[in-house]
This record gives C-alpha cells, sequence and structure tokens, in this order.
C-alpha cells in the first residue's frame, strides 16, 4: 500500500518514538518530531488516514496513538535506517566469545552473545547433522524379529526393530549387510532409497523387501538422531520488559514454546530458507503466541552451506535499527567460527 511522504515521515517519527517510551504518541509531538511544518488538524487527518488502513491504533484511555503490527511491519520494511554501530570493534567482542574447540560451545556462546548484547532472548537453531551411514548389521533375534544395528560416521550406534514377513536365515541376513555395506557405506539413507530402487532388481525379492525395511527404518532413526535443536538464553529478560510481562498469559505461552521448541523450530526452520535478516512480527508468523513479540533472524552457514539459523526474541517494541546488525554481524561471525572448526 503506497504512502504518500508525509504519511510515511509521520508514521517513521511515530514508531520511532513509541519504542523509545513506551507511550501513546499526539498529534502535538509528532509535529515537533517530524519536523513538518504542517497544521495540528492536518497532522490529525493524516493520523486518522492511517489509522482507517491499519498502520496506527488509539488507546481508548489516550488521544495519541501506538503502531499496530501492520504499521511496524511497513517501518520495518520501508522506513528504518539501520544503526551504523562500529562493526570492528563488535567483531573484537564477539570473535572471542566464538572461540572454542567444541562446535557446540561456541553455538551456546552465539546464544549467549545475541541475549546480552539485545538484552533479550537469544536462539541459535544448532547445525543439522548429514544423516550418513559407515555401516549397517542384521541381527536375528527370533523369528522374523531382527535387529538393525546401525554405525554412523562418527561411530554412534543407533539400533532399530525389524518386523519381516520372511524367516531370514543368519546367513541371509550377512548376504544382505554385507551387499549395502559394500555398496552403499557413507551415504544418507534417502540417497540409498532411490538407488535402491534401480538396482534391487536382480536381487531375489525377499532380500529386496529386507533391504528396502532396512533402509526405511534406518532412515527414521537417523533423521530422528539428526533432528535439529534450539539454544536459548535469556529468556529471563523478557519477564522485565513491561509489554510483555502485562499479559501473564501470553508470557506463558511463550515460555511454553521455549520448553516445546517445536514452533521455534518451525519458525527457525522457515528463515533459514531466506536469505539474510528476517523480521517476524507479532502474529502475522503464525507461531509466534503473541502480537506484542517480535523475532528478528538471519542464517548461518558452514563452508558455505546454510546449516541453521539464529536470532533475537523481544518486544515487537524493539530498537531494530540496533538489533538487526548485532543478529547480523553475529551470523557471520557464527558462520566463520564454525567453518574453521
Amino acid at each position: 500500500m503506497q504512502l504518500d511522504n508525509r504519511a510515511r515521515t509521520l508514521l517513521k517519527a511515530l514508531v520511532e518514538r513509541y519504542i523509545a517510551d513506551g507511550q501513546p504518541v499526539g498529534s502535538r509531538a509528532l509535529s515537533k518530531l517530524s519536523g513538518l511544518e504542517l497544521s495540528p488538524a492536518t497532522i490529525r487527518n493524516i493520523m486518522a488516514d492511517l489509522e482507517e488502513m491499519g498502520f496506527v491504533a488509539s488507546p481508548h484511555t489516550s488521544a495519541g496513538r501506538v503502531p499496530t503490527p501492520r504499521g511496524y511491519r511497513m517501518f520495518v520494511d520501508t522506513l528504518l535506517t539501520v544503526e551504523t554501530i562500529n562493526e570492528s570493534a563488535l567483531e573484537g567482542r564477539l570473535q572471542n566469545r566464538l572461540q572454542s574447540s567444541s562446535q557446540q560451545k561456541i553455538i551456546t556462546n552465539a546464544a549467549q552473545v545475541l541475549s546480552s548484547l539485545s538484552q533479550f532472548a537469544g536462539v541459535v537453531m544448532t547445525p543439522k547433522r548429514e544423516s550418513v551411514f559407515q555401516q549397517i548389521e542384521f541381527l536375528r533375534l527370533s523369528e522374523k524379529r531382527i535387529l538393525l544395528v546401525i554405525v554412523d560416521q562418527g561411530g554412534d550406534v543407533q539400533n532399530r526393530m525389524l518386523l519381516t514377513e520372511v524367516d531370514y536365515t543368519p546367513s541371509q541376513l550377512v548376504q544382505a549387510a554385507n551387499h549395502i555395506n559394500q555398496h552403499y557405506a557413507g551415504q544418507s539413507f534417502d540417497q540409498v532409497r532411490l538407488r535402491l530402487q534401480g538396482e534391487l532388481r536382480q536381487l531375489r525379492d525377499d532380500m529386496t523387501v529386507l533391504m528396502q525395511a532396512a533402509v526405511e527404518a534406518g532412515s527414521d532413526a537417523m533423521s530422528e538422531d539428526a533432528d535439529s535443536n534450539v539454544v536459548i538464553s535469556g529468556e529471563r529478560n523478557l519477564l522485565s520488559v513491561t509489554d510483555l510481562s502485562s499479559n501473564m498469559n501470553s508470557l506463558r505461552q511463550l515460555f511454553d514454546m521455549f520448553e516445546q521448541k517445536t514452533g521455534l523450530l518451525q519458525l527457525l526452520d522457515v528463515s533459514s530458507k531466506a536469505t539474510g535478516v528476517q523480521i517476524f512480527i507479532g502474529g502475522e508468523s503464525q507461531l509466534m503466541p503473541m502480537d506484542d513479540m517480535s523475532i528478528v533472524t538471519a542464517p548461518y552457514e558452514v563452508n558455505g552451506r546454510i546449516v541453521g539459523t539464529l536470532g533475537v526474541i523481544g518486544p515487537t517494541r524493539m530498537a531494530y535499527e540496533r538489533v538487526i546488525p548485532i543478529v547480523d554481524i553475529t551470523a557471520k561471525l557464527l558462520s566463520s567460527a564454525l567453518s574453521q572448526h
């Protein structure tokens, strides 16, 4: 929706003032803040238009107005001037925190850095591991019950039970395991599934069924093990944010989301498919439980491949111009630290 320059200037002034002090902004204050030489009546007319378009709202108890989620969206998309921060000084502070012998420690430190710099909650989605197996083995437990043993490249072992239609002999199980290990070791089960479709026709049907069952079970086992997790730091900071702590029901929903992590993972997964900094405002993401809550995210890479997302969760009334560069630089430094690891 197109706004003329006067409306854009007034909306920008209103959002910036509301972010700064959290109070509804009146026409008189807007006249001073915007630098526009407009009569109070003209300003009131423009604000009425902005309200009708859904960019601002009037609290019942005040003559001033506050931005709506739609107003914030317009602000961050087209009106925001991102703060110029001393990148080298910030990088110097961050690099010390993002050096460790452990990948998990680097990720935990990144979440803490985001939290301490923003004073809100920092979140990092851990990298998804490639579900590649090194070796499998079949163990006959009883008639038509087989234990599938999967060893991944790191030496970790996963077990899965297979219930079969056929009672396989130990020698058949060894033959099937040898075939898979010889031809497919070092690949993901998804890759194996594709290759098996074309390559198993020459084997006996019973063996084909067994191998396909093993690939399905192995894929499930490895994907469960490789599921991303979320590291969260600074949740307690949100309890001291007035905009959030005044609504205990929504705050409870938010902490439920932190505990369950599934909704947060979905949100971070969505933002990992985009490039650069993304901003999700209030309920527009349908994964955040509160209209008064926003999340600023950026994907990070390892050796040029996007493997996860990090971000800051805070009130909709946050200083975006300061939080955006913090998230952006942390993502770049985390990418660098993990790529060198």
